[in-house]
């Protein structure tokens, strides 16, 4: 049997081993990180990930905001006032630093269920293999790490008062004013959700199938159970399975951080999630206090593309 002794110390090795060029990971061990980090909420998942190298990173838009199509006369140019030509526009992506800190103590590495793989492993090559204290280090933090960069993204708003890590930068929803249908304290219903759909301006939702109406998990039920309550097949199969609810014409989806009170109706895709790949595990033993101490940085930001293609539903009914 492993002696506790050795168990440390094998645990000093997988855990210093999360470090690499003095703490940043390298490029594989990045994008292992980073999908392993989207690939946890229901919001997150589905929204544009641009991975940075850079703290800012600039996208352009070109578009033909209006009709380019004119009556042709034979042998004639277009005059200058008929003539077309795109609207360009930038935005920017400016990430922000988050930090995260874990200890972790030393009974716990002696009480591991993983003992047998704790340490650094390698293949009879002498390769690194996966596995072991230090994968599982990093998923646990990904998956934490997951639900407070959602919580981030969506509540994010520099006018917070008592609480700096959301008050970071505004995030989605903060950043959708243009179109912002109240619903007036109602309960969802087929009806709210349809204004939803009209209150987005027409050149947006002609692909209605890749919308999605983004909602408190809360809210999902309350409206998958309005459509059960429909005497028909489709009512029996909402209430019978987890199948994909509709309105409009597009997806109602549940997300885990959503406030019961709101609503986005867009493309997840037109909902921007940046992080810079220059990730930090720094480590260190505080040994008076017998734990592992792993610090945990990254550079992070939200963005819409087009703000124009979202609508925020505010003021639900929540009871």
């Amino acid at each position: 049997m492993v002696s506790n002794k050795e168990l440390i110390r094998k645990a000093d090795i997988a855990v210093g081993d999360l470090q690499s060029n003095g703490g940043y990971l390298n490029p594989e061990q990045a994008n292992a990180f980073i999908r392993k980090l989207l690939v946890q909420p229901t919001l997150l998942a589905q929204v544009r990930r641009v991975v940075m190298n850079a703290p800012e990173r600039k996208i352009n838009k070109i578009q033909f905001a209006s009709r380019i199509m004119r009556k042709a006369v034979a042998s004639t140019a277009l005059s200058s006032g008929d003539r077309s030509k795109p609207t360009t526009e930038q935005i920017t992506l400016n990430t922000k630093e988050v930090i995260a800190e874990v200890r972790i103590p030393y009974d716990v590495i002696e009480d591991n269920i993983e003992r047998g793989s704790i340490g650094a492993m390698t293949d009879v090559g002498g390769s690194p293999m996966a596995g072991g204290l230090k994968d599982t280090i990093m998923t646990l933090i990904a998956e934490r790490a997951a639900l407070d960069l959602e919580e981030w993204s969506l509540l994010g708003d520099t006018t917070t008062v008592g609480d700096d890590y959301l008050a970071m930068q505004n995030g989605y929803l903060a950043r959708i004013t243009s179109n912002v249908l109240d619903a007036g304290g109602a309960s969802i219903n087929r009806t709210l959700l349809k204004n939803s759909m009209k209150t987005m301006p027409s050149q947006y939702r002609r692909n209605r199938a890749a919308l999605r109406h983004f909602v408190s998990h809360e809210q999902e039920l309350d409206y998958r159970d309005t459509i059960a309550a429909r005497e028909t097949v489709y009512g029996d199969s909402q209430y019978q399975s987890t199948a994909s609810t509709y309105a409009a014409g597009a997806p109602v989806e549940g997300v885990a951080l959503m406030p019961g009170a709101k609503g986005i109706l867009t493309n997840p895709l037109n909902l921007i999630f940046g992080i810079q790949r220059d990730i930090m595990f720094e480590t260190d033993k505080i040994i008076t206090e017998r734990v592992y101490l792993i610090v945990v940085t990254a550079r992070v930001c939200t963005q819409i593309e087009e703000e124009l293609a979202c609508v925020k539903v505010i003021n639900l009914a929540t009871s």
